[in-house]
């Protein structure tokens, strides 16, 4: 899939999905279902126009594209959103950037997608233009609720990854360079590739998950099953923040700065203190165990 900043666009007819995709989950799929562009934002426009309501995010613009490339699409155009973007009126955003820039053919939004100064432009809008047709697509419900980004980042925020997974429609993923950590865990047996979550973006509940990692070997993405640890690490007192330990299971070997890709899989417990240290390695066992049964 082609990734191609609003400046650098070629204009062609297109089927052209829009909107931000925060997590390209299952409300995000059918919205792209059918489209060969899809047109987003970055970054989000509440860090320009709302900076106090910026949420945290579920995916960095890297990872959405590569979840937006699996499902077929042939093109990400991305939209550098700043002040003088905002202040764009809708029927400007339509005539200058859909109709202008791209050549869009027919238009595939939500329905509650809102776009232009103040957020005045809508569905309605858009139905009204003759450029191009107008596929509006209701919200996808899933246990009688709808799927959103705001509901699947609560889900993350409180640990239920499968739950989570099941709204996303493909495990939540972090990524990152793998960074020192204390090498307690070399000590114990498990040796750990460590990340720190990215503060702009959601990390799950502390505790221990089943992942799948993947690591860059010889130029292929490799998986491995990979128990994790997310949080402070309480049993020993470091002083040190956040980190993501990973222990890949079978894997000998140094990936310091290399990039390490994690998708979780399900949370296996909370993050506990433990009385020694010769019950933290038991317990770090039983972890290992139950991901290579769900994650292998």
């Amino acid at each position: 899939m082609d990734v191609t900043w609003l400046p650098d666009v070629e204009r062609r007819p297109r089927h052209v999905a829009v909107g931000e995709f925060d997590g390209v989950h299952l409300g995000h799929r059918e919205v792209m279902r059918g489209a060969d562009t899809v047109l987003t934002f970055e970054p989000h426009p509440l860090t320009v126009v709302a900076p106090h309501a910026a949420p945290r995010l579920l995916t960095a613009l890297e990872t959405r594209a590569d979840l937006i490339a699996a499902l077929g699409v042939r093109e990400l155009v991305v939209i550098p959103f700043d002040g003088a973007f905002a202040a764009q009126s809708p029927q400007a955003f339509i005539d200058d950037v859909l109709v202008g820039r791209l050549g869009a053919e027919q238009v595939s939004v939500g329905e509650n997608f809102r776009f232009g100064h103040r957020a005045r432009g809508n569905v309605a809008l858009l139905r009204e233009q003759t450029t191009f047709t107008t596929r509006v697509v209701e919200l996808v419900e899933v246990d009688g609720e709808p799927v959103s980004s705001t509901r699947v980042r609560r889900l993350v925020d409180g640990g239920a990854i499968a739950e989570a997974n099941r709204l996303l429609g493909a495990p939540f993923a972090m990524r990152g360079q793998v960074v020192h950590g204390d090498m307690r865990g070399r000590t114990l047996g498990y040796p750990t590739a460590n990340l720190v979550p990215d503060p702009a973006l959601v990390c799950p509940a502390f505790g221990v998950y089943a992942c799948r990692a993947a690591i860059e070997l010889d130029g292929r993405w490799t998986p491995w099953p990979a128990a994790t640890s997310v949080g402070v690490r309480p049993t020993f007192v470091t002083g040190r923040g956040v980190l993501a330990e990973a222990f890949l299971l079978g894997f000998q070997g140094d990936l310091y700065g290399q990039e390490l890709r994690l998708s979780f899989i399900e949370r296996l417990r909370g993050e506990e203190r433990f009385a020694s240290v010769d019950d933290l390695v038991a317990q770090m066992k039983r972890d290992v165990e139950q991901t290579r049964r769900i994650a292998a």
